[in-house]
């Protein structure tokens, strides 16, 4: 029987584009769950650099990893301050 090989697949390798990057920010904020939207930042800061990111946010490394963690809990100044370093802005639009 041949054995599978397996690798950890993590989603901050797969988001290349800008289009890639909003669809995933939007399906999480679309989702609601506090911890995915952190979770789903967090890719997006590893994909973008967590340390210039966390640089253009005025946060440190360390604990912008913990914040934005599945287990984090991001306080709400924390996530705009994220999302602008990223070059988003959050937005109200209608349902």
């Amino acid at each position: 029987m041949v054995k599978t090989q397996t690798r950890p697949w993590d989603a901050a390798d797969h988001l290349k584009t800008e289009e890639d990057i909003v669809a995933y920010i939007d399906a999480a904020f679309e989702d609601g769950d506090p911890a995915l939207i952190a979770a789903v930042l967090g890719d997006v800061a590893r994909a973008r650099g967590m340390t210039k990111v966390a640089a253009e946010a005025g946060l440190g490394r360390e604990s912008l990893y913990k914040a934005l963690s599945s287990g984090g809990n991001p306080e709400l100044a924390t996530v705009i301050k994220v999302m602008r370093a990223l070059g988003f802005r959050l937005r109200a639009a209608g349902a």
